[in-house]
């Protein structure tokens, strides 16, 4: 498998970041190749990996007030319990966002629930279904300044 990705793997990312339903055409005017050169690219990318997803981001408040919470968890024996957690989280579309850090706690996630109640049943079934969470401390957001889920596609 070959993942390099060149200066038109690049241009082409970088559009289809910001639209997954950009036509070949459109990019490749925009991206200097031929269209069948552009849908050959993206099929590659697909296939290797690179683009892992093509989602709708849904507007969290279209669909009524939720919440989100940003939870720090400390883990008692970490390695052998990180992919144990994550496993657990697969089953919780809840948990929007896990992050093993550096720090006062070993795991960041992003919770989203709709009130602090129903916050607080997910995290307690979470630290009894998963005897390694020894804490859990938590912020509320209070407004979503910037949120994003795109990457800088821009060689370094």
């Amino acid at each position: 498998m070959d993942t390099s990705v060149d200066t038109f793997d690049r241009k082409i990312l970088a559009l289809v970041q910001l639209d997954c339903h950009l036509n070949a055409e459109v990019i490749a005017e925009q991206v200097g190749l031929s269209a069948s050169a552009v849908q050959r690219r993206l099929r590659r990318m697909r296939s290797e990996k690179i683009i892992t997803a093509e989602v709708a981001i849904v507007d969290k408040q279209a669909l009524g007030p939720l919440m989100t919470f940003i939870a720090g968890l400390e883990i008692r024996e970490n390695y052998d319990a990180l992919p144990r957690i994550g496993r657990w989280a697969e089953g919780h579309p809840e948990i929007q966002q896990i992050y093993y850090v550096t720090g006062n706690v070993d795991l960041m996630l992003v919770i989203t629930a709709q009130s602090v109640k129903a916050y607080d049943m997910i995290t307690a079934r979470m630290m009894a279904e998963n005897p390694h969470i020894t804490r859990i401390t938590t912020n509320v957001v209070l407004d979503t300044i910037k949120q994003g889920l795109y990457v800088p596609v821009e060689p370094t």
